[in-house]
């Protein structure tokens, strides 16, 4: 973008030390927001189990943290380029037409900022109500919608990788765009079709590589504005009150346990125990990193994260005895998925909280599955490497061997029983559950690994808040497009239409994963949960379908899409880390994505491979 204005000056450089101290102090209130909610949750952990005295007051104080740190994190990731977008379209365009793209995107970036600081600080006056154990006023809560929104701009304005000018001509084009769509739309498509124009403002300006939260933000804005400054309140209402969610702190505990793991050696240790058990046979390399894989799936609940470790730590080495690099990146995206088909799945957790249903009964309901899907990859690696001849190349570990990375393994290995078995027994909640995985994380890796230190740590803190606040910012804006979706009667409509087209539960089944393995190949997970659990969950439960075996069926199929060109996002990640060519991994993953289809169709006709095993653990 800066070829726009190739003759403005860069801001001077003690603006740029002023702003660069801002940016410091605000990213280090947002990891502390993050790790004090994590911190309070378990201090009631703690105070329930070990003093017999449940206090009132940490599950408030947390959820405010952690709203307060989402909405202060969106602005430190505009100025990183953070939030995620669907990149369709601008990696084909040439570099004059790609700055004006650039141009484009901010400004619909400023302008959801806009409409965030005058109807979220709208919204915050009017609010009367306090806060049911520390009776803090709720306005106080609201108040980081507007806030969020200043900063926003500020960040537009200011970042230091542009010149001010161009930052002036972004916060004048949002503002031009604001007062034209909020004035004009009256005038344009008027107070009918609002879920219309929110599915084609918002899923058009997706596509356009808008960032997804403000696309739906602006999408919302776009639905309301023709029905007046009250209805316009529901956005900012929506925004905040979808972070007021207990559940939906499981989220950045869960991240933050996965990338404390990875600092602090956890990982290693898998990988070791993996090859051990697995090395010597053919594609032993292959197998390990599907072991691994599974293995780490129950500490993490991160597939991006566990892509991005397990590509550094076992692509070269696969390089190194002989699998084509394509093959080791496109092995690891594919095996990477069942961190969220294997529990503590984060995609889980999210249409839990979404769907109203128990997060333990998922966490149970998807153990077969996931169990399925790595086997299947084993099976996949076991057939390519007897084509290509990999592997069988790793001596044949001894007895003494397995059991000394056994034990080194263990603390991992508990991890995911105990996370499991406390959630669907009642010991503790998810949210509980993965405050707990953060706490023992932290003392795995710095006091039996010894690989955690200050300053490792302070960078996985980091890196965790901003994988959380890239997600929850986009469940958060989600949810005035479902209210939206919800008002307009939509997910009737669409069922009708469907009923329509067959009366057979089982065709509606299949036309239902033929949609979303279609949606997966645009939309990244998180999106396509929060957009499509309002619509599909009333559909399925009134067609006689078990809404725990749906999330099965849902979580896995988008999944599949983060493996599937044009999206693909596990493939971007292992790709860039592994660098190997994108082309030739998504190639490479076509077997994986062969053999996870299968598994598909048996969850979703065979209900006993998820439902059975929550009547062996009880009810």
């Amino acid at each position: 973008m800066v070829s726009l204005h190739e003759r403005t000056a860069a801001p001077s450089g003690a603006a740029q030390r002023f702003f660069g101290l801002f940016d410091a102090g605000l990213e280090a209130a947002t990891v502390l927001l993050m790790l004090a909610a994590a911190c309070i949750a378990s201090l009631q952990v703690f105070c329930r189990y070990v003093l017999q005295a449940a206090l009132a007051w940490p599950e408030e104080v947390s959820l405010w943290a952690f709203s307060w740190g989402v909405f202060l994190g969106t602005a430190v990731l505009i100025g990183r380029n953070g939030h995620i977008a669907i990149d369709l379209l601008s990696r084909f365009m040439p570099p004059r037409v790609r700055a004006w793209h650039t141009f484009f995107t901010a400004s619909v970036v400023a302008a959801a900022s806009v409409m965030l600081v005058i109807h979220g600080y709208d919204y915050m006056t009017r609010t009367m109500a306090v806060s049911p154990a520390m009776q803090w006023p709720i306005r106080y809560l609201f108040l980081a919608v507007p806030v969020g929104g200043v900063l926003n701009l500020v960040y537009l304005l200011r970042r230091p990788d542009i010149p001010l000018a161009q930052g002036i001509a972004t916060l004048l084009a949002g503002g031009v765009l604001y007062v034209a769509v909020r004035y004009g739309a009256p005038y344009v498509y008027g107070e009918s079709g609002s879920a219309g124009v929110l599915m084609v403002v918002g899923l058009m300006l997706i596509l356009l590589e808008v960032p997804v939260a403000f696309a739906l933000c602006f999408g919302a804005f776009a639905a309301f504005s023709p029905l007046g400054d009250t209805m316009l309140l529901i956005v900012s209402q929506n925004l905040a009150s979808a972070l007021n969610s207990f559940t939906l702190l499981a989220i950045p505990f869960f991240i933050m346990a996965a990338a404390i793991m990875n600092a602090g050696g956890i990982t290693t240790k898998l990988v070791d125990l993996a090859t051990h058990l697995v090395g010597h046979l053919r594609g032993g390399l292959g197998q390990a990193n599907v072991v691994t894989n599974t293995l780490l799936a129950g500490v993490s609940g991160s597939s991006s994260a566990d892509a991005s470790a397990i590509a550094k730590l076992l692509v070269p080495e696969m390089e190194k005895r002989g699998y084509a690099r394509a093959f080791s990146c496109a092995l690891t995206s594919a095996a990477s998925t069942l961190a969220n088909l294997i529990p503590p799945s984060l995609g889980l957790i999210i249409y839990a909280a979404l769907a109203s249903v128990s997060v333990g009964a998922l966490f149970v309901a998807t153990i077969v599955p996931g169990l399925m899907a790595a086997s299947a990859l084993a099976l996949v690696v076991y057939i390519v490497s007897r084509r290509r001849g990999y592997g069988a190349d790793i001596p044949r570990s001894t007895g003494r061997q397995r059991l000394g990375a056994l034990w080194a393994a263990i603390p991992a290995l508990v991890l995911p029983l105990v996370i499991v078995g406390g959630v669907r027994f009642g010991v503790f909640t998810a949210t509980e559950a993965g405050a707990m995985a953060f706490l023992f994380a932290i003392f795995t890796g710095a006091l039996i690994y010894r690989r955690l230190t200050a300053t490792n740590f302070v960078a996985a803190l980091r890196e965790a808040t901003s994988d959380t606040v890239a997600v929850a910012i986009i469940i958060a804006a989600a949810a005035p497009f479902a209210w939206i979706l919800t008002f307009e009667q939509a997910p009737q409509k669409i069922a009708a239409a469907l009923g329509e087209l067959t009366s057979s539960p089982y065709v509606l089944l299949l036309l239902i994963n033929l949609f979303l393995l279609v949606i997966g190949l645009f939309m990244e997970m998180i999106a396509a949960l929060v957009i499509l659990v309002p619509i599909l969950v009333p559909m399925v439960v009134a067609a006689g379908f078990d809404p725990i075996q749906f999330g099965i069926v849902l979580v896995l199929n988008l999944v599949i899409g983060a493996l599937t060109p044009p999206l693909g996002m596990l493939v971007f990640i292992t790709s860039r880390v592994g660098q190997a060519d994108i082309g030739a991994v998504f190639r490479a993953v076509l077997p994986f994505l062969g053999a996870l289809l299968v598994v598909l169709l048996l969850i979703t006709y065979v209900p006993f491979l998820t439902l059975g095993p929550l009547h062996w653990f009880g009810p």
